[in-house]
C-alpha cells in the first residue's frame, strides 16, 4: 500500500519547511532592503530643512547688518556707538559663520557641507560680495575700536559700499536658496519613486511565490490528503477484520499458554545464524547440554564433540538454512562420547527483521525413546504433533501481535489523524484565492493543523518496537518512553529508576515489560485524562517491579475483577502471565489508578 499512495512523511514536509522558509526569507530580504533604501535616503535628507533654514537666515542677517551699520553711522553717542559695534560685531560672526558653514559643513549647526555643482558655483560668485560686506563691516568695527572719538564722516563712505552690495546680496542670496528648495523637492519626489518601485517589486514577489510555492503546494497537499482518505477507508477495513480475529485469537488464548508451558517443559531451542554461529540460547537447551547461555560458538560445537556427527548438523544447517528442516539427530553431552543422545530437531528459517535472517532450532531429547522400537513410531508421530503445535503457537503469536499492532495504529488513525486530515480538508476546499487577506489567514491556520496532524503521526509511530530495547536494554527504552510521550502530548510523564537498574533481561521479558509499561500509560492519557503519570522502577535480588501511578479520574477496580476490563488490560494480563510475573491494579473513582508489575528475574542473560 505505501507504495501505492503518497505519504506525508518526514521528506514532504522538511519539503514544505524549506519552501514556507524560502517564501518568507524572500519577503523579509525586500521588506529589509526597502527600508534600508528609505532609512538611508531620509537620513541624507535630514538636514535639508536646516540647510534651507540658515540659507534663508544669511538674508536676514545681512539686512540686519546693513540696519544696524546705518544705525551706527546716525548716531554720534558715544554710549550708543559702542552698544551698536557690539551688536554689530556679534550680527557679522554669525553671518560669517553661517555662510562658510553652508559651503564647508559644521556639525555643531547640523550643516553636512555637500552642495552640488549648481550651488558651489553660485556661492562662488556670491563670495566676491560677500567679502566686500564682510570687509566694510570690519573696518567700521575696527575704526570705532582704534578710535573711539572719531567722526561718522570717516567711515561714511563704507557704509555706502555696503548699502550698495546689499541689494546684490540678498538677489544672489535668494537664488541659492531656490536652488536649495529645488534639490530638496527632488529628492523627496526620488523618494516616492523609490517606495513605488518598492512596493511593485514586493507585489511581484508575492505574486511569484504564490505562483510557484503556494499553489503547487496547495495542490501537492490536497492530493496527498485524498492518498490518505483512502488509506483511512483500508484502515477501518482491516480494523474490522482485527476485530473479526479478534474472537478467534481469545478463544485460543488458553491454548497458547498450555502449549507454551508444554514447550518450556519439554523441548530445547536456540536461535543461530545461517552460517551456524549461536545467537541465542535457552536456558533449557544450554543446561541439557552443560553449557553457557552466553556461548557465541558453532551449534555442532555445542551439541557434539564427534567428528562425523558435527559434519552430519553442519551439513543440514547448510543445505536446509533456507528451506528448513526436521528429523532426527545424533549428538552427545559435555563432550562424553560414551553417551549417546538423540535429538528431534527442527530448523526454522525465520527473519525477525527486514535485513537479517536467523535460524530457529528446537530439539527435544528422545534418547530414552530410540531404545525400545515399539515407541519409536509412537515417538515419531508425538514429534509430529508437537512441532505442528509449535508452529502454530509461533503464528497465532504472530499473528496476534500483528493485530494488536495493526488495531493501535488504525485506531490512532481513524480517531485522530483520520479527523483533523477531514478538517484540514474542509479548509483547503474553503479557500478563495481571490481573497489575499482571508487567503493568508486560511494559510495559517492550515499550517498549525498540518503541525498536528505531524504531531498525531509522530504518535501513532511512536508506538512501534523502539531500537532501544533491542540495543541498549529496558531502562534506556523506558526513559525514551516517557520522555517521547510528554514531548507529544505535553504532559507531564516522568521515568525514576530508584535502584539503578542496569541489567539486561531475556528479550521476550523486555519486550512484554515494554509493552504493558507503554499500553498502561497510553491508558493514562487516552482513557483517565491524567496531567501527572509517574513511572518508577526498582529491583531486589530476584524480582523486578515496575510501578504506573497516574492522577486520573479512576475507575472501579471491581468491575475490572468481575471481567469488565477493556481489551488493553486483557493483553497487559497476558503478557505478564507469559513472563512468569504478576499484575497488581488498584483504583478509585477520582484518586487516579496505580499498576505494579512484579516479574521474576533469577534468569538474566
Amino acid at each position: 500500500m505505501t507504495k501505492n499512495f503518497h505519504s506525508l512523511d518526514q521528506h514532504t514536509f522538511n519539503k514544505l519547511s524549506r519552501l514556507y522558509v524560502l517564501a518568507l526569507s524572500t519577503i523579509a530580504v525586500s521588506v529589509i532592503i526597502s527600508q534600508f533604501l528609505i532609512r538611508k535616503h531620509l537620513k541624507d535628507q535630514q538636514s535639508d530643512s536646516t540647510v534651507i533654514n540658515i540659507a534663508g537666515r544669511q538674508r536676514m542677517l545681512s539686512q540686519k547688518l546693513t540696519k544696524e551699520v546705518v544705525t551706527l553711522s546716525s548716531k554720534s553717542d558715544l554710549q550708543t556707538q559702542i552698544h551698536l559695534k557690539d551688536e554689530i560685531k556679534q550680527t557679522l560672526s554669525l553671518w560669517e559663520l553661517s555662510h562658510k558653514s553652508l559651503q564647508n559643513g559644521n556639525d555643531s549647526l547640523g550643516l553636512p557641507g555637500k552642495n552640488s555643482k549648481i550651488i558651489i558655483k553660485k556661492f562662488k560668485a556670491i563670495n566676491p560680495v560677500f567679502d566686500t560686506i564682510q570687509q566694510a563691516v570690519q573696518s567700521i568695527i575696527n575704526q570705532i575700536e582704534l578710535d573711539q572719538n572719531s567722526e561718522n564722516q570717516v567711515y561714511s563712505h563704507k557704509v555706502k559700499t555696503i548699502e550698495a552690495k546689499e541689494k546684490d546680496f540678498l538677489i544672489m542670496m535668494d537664488d541659492i536658496v531656490n536652488q536649495y528648495d529645488t534639490e530638496a523637492n527632488a529628492k523627496v519626489n526620488w523618494l516616492r519613486r523609490l517606495e513605488l518601485l518598492l512596493m511593485i517589486t514586493t507585489l511581484l514577489i508575492l505574486l511569484a511565490e504564490f505562483l510557484f510555492i503556494f499553489w503547487p503546494t496547495a495542490k501537492s497537499v490536497r492530493a496527498t490528503l485524498k492518498d490518505l482518505l483512502l488509506a483511512e477507508k483500508l484502515a477501518k477495513k482491516m480494523a474490522f477484520d482485527a476485530d473479526e480475529l479478534s474472537a478467534a485469537k481469545e478463544k485460543s488464548v488458553k491454548e497458547l499458554k498450555a502449549l507454551s508451558r508444554a514447550m518450556d517443559n519439554t523441548l530445547l531451542s536456540a536461535r543461530i545464524l545461517p552460517n551456524g554461529t549461536i545467537i541465542h540460547m535457552g536456558d533449557r537447551f544450554s543446561r541439557f547440554f552443560k553449557q553457557s547461555k552466553f556461548n557465541t560458538d558453532f551449534l555442532w560445537n555445542v551439541i557434539s564433540t564427534v567428528e562425523n556427527e558435527q559434519r552430519q548438523i553442519e551439513e543440514l544447517i547448510y543445505k536446509n538454512k533456507k528451506t528448513g528442516w526436521q528429523g532426527e539427530v545424533k549428538a552427545s553431552i559435555n563432550g562424553n562420547k560414551s553417551k549417546d543422545i538423540w535429538l528431534e530437531m527442527a530448523i526454522i528459517p525465520y527473519n525477525p527483521t527486514n535485513e537479517k535472517a536467523e535460524l530457529l532450532i528446537i530439539a527435544s531429547d528422545i534418547t530414552d525413546k530410540k531404545m525400545v522400537q515399539l515407541e519409536v513410531d509412537h515417538l515419531k508421530q508425538k514429534g509430529f504433533d508437537e512441532e505442528m503445535n509449535q508452529q502454530k503457537i509461533i503464528s497465532k503469536k504472530i499473528i496476534e501481535n500483528q493485530e494488536k499492532e495493526q488495531s493501535r495504529i488504525a485506531k490512532d488513525v481513524h480517531d485522530g489523524i483520520g479527523q483533523m486530515l477531514t478538517g484540514l480538508k474542509f479548509n483547503l476546499e474553503s479557500i478563495n484565492p481571490e481573497d489575499i487577506n482571508k487567503t493568508k489567514i486560511k494559510v495559517q491556520q492550515l499550517k498549525e493543523q498540518t503541525s498536528d496532524i505531524i504531531k498525531g503521526v509522530r504518535t501513532a509511530t511512536f508506538n512501534l518496537m523502539p531500537s532501544e530495547l533491542s540495543d541498549h536494554g529496558l531502562v534506556p527504552a523506558l526513559t525514551k518512553l516517557t520522555k517521547e510521550l510528554a514531548k507529544l502530548t505535553e504532559k507531564n510523564i516522568l521515568f525514576v529508576n530508584r535502584t539503578d537498574f542496569n541489567l539486561r533481561l531475556d528479550s521476550l521479558t523486555e519486550i512484554n515489560i515494554y509493552r504493558i509499561t507503554q499500553e498502561a500509560i497510553n491508558n493514562a492519557i487516552k482513557y483517565a485524562n491524567s496531567s501527572h503519570i509517574l513511572v518508577s522502577l526498582s529491583h531486589s535480588e530476584n524480582i523486578l517491579s515496575i510501578t504506573i501511578d497516574d492522577n486520573g479520574k479512576g475507575f472501579n477496580s471491581e468491575n475490572v475483577k468481575n471481567g469488565k476490563g477493556g481489551m488493553g488490560l486483557t493483553f497487559m494480563k497476558e503478557r505478564i502471565k507469559y513472563i512468569d510475573g504478576r499484575l497488581f491494579l488498584n483504583s478509585e473513582e477520582g484518586k487516579g489508578t496505580r499498576i505494579t508489575l512484579n516479574i521474576p528475574i533469577s534468569e538474566i542473560n
